[in-house]
C-alpha cells in the first residue's frame, strides 16, 4: 500500500510515497479499533446515565489519532471521501447500531443524539478500514477492474447488510 504520509511502524519509518505491507497496517488497526470501538460503545450505551465529557474525551482522543494515522496512509482525499460516505450512510448506521443496542434490551431512541457520536464515528472509521482491506487483500489497489469489481461488491454487501438490520430491528 503506497502511504500518502510518513509513519513508522515497529521502530521501521516508511517515507511518503513508500510502500508498505498490508499486513504492518491491517490487523493491527482492526484489531486495536475494534477494542477501542467497543470500549466507546459499551461506555456510550452501557450505562443508564453515561458520562458524555468523558465518553467524548476518551472516544475523541482515540478518534482523532486514527483520523491522523488515516491521512498518513490513505490521504486526504479518501478521508474526505469517508466523511461524506459516512455522512449519506447515518441512516444505515443508525439501523445497525439500533440492532445491535436490541441486543442488549436498550432502544437507540432512549439516549440522546450526542451519546451516539463517539460509536458512530467509531463505526465510520471501521467500515471505512474493512474497505480499504479489501481492496488490498483482493488486488484492487493497483488494477482498476478488480477495484470497481470490489468497491462493487462492498456497496451491494454494505446494503445487503444494511437491509437486514433494519429488518431485523423492526422485529
Amino acid at each position: 500500500m503506497k502511504l500518502h504520509g510518513q509513519i513508522s511502524i515497529n521502530g521501521r519509518t516508511y517515507s511518503k510515497g513508500a510502500s508498505a505491507p498490508w499486513y504492518a497496517i491491517y490487523p493491527f488497526f482492526l484489531v486495536h479499533m475494534l477494542i477501542f470501538g467497543a470500549s466507546g460503545f459499551f461506555m456510550a450505551y452501557g450505562a443508564a446515565d453515561p458520562d458524555a465529557l468523558f465518553l467524548y474525551a476518551h472516544g475523541g482522543l482515540a478518534i482523532t489519532v486514527y483520523v491522523v494515522f488515516y491521512f498518513a496512509i490513505f490521504g486526504v482525499d479518501e478521508v474526505k471521501w469517508m466523511f461524506i460516505n459516512a455522512g449519506l450512510g447515518v441512516l444505515g448506521i443508525y439501523s445497525q447500531m439500533a440492532w445491535l443496542l436490541s441486543l442488549f434490551g436498550k432502544k437507540i431512541d432512549d439516549l440522546p443524539f450526542h451519546i451516539h457520536v463517539i460509536p458512530f464515528l467509531y463505526f465510520v472509521l471501521y467500515t471505512f478500514l474493512i474497505r480499504h482491506a479489501f481492496l488490498d487483500l483482493l488486488g484492487g489497489r493497483d488494477n482498476e477492474a478488480r477495484k470497481k469489481f470490489v468497491e462493487g461488491a462492498y456497496v451491494v454487501v454494505s446494503i445487503g447488510i444494511c437491509v437486514l438490520f433494519f429488518f431485523l430491528d423492526r422485529r
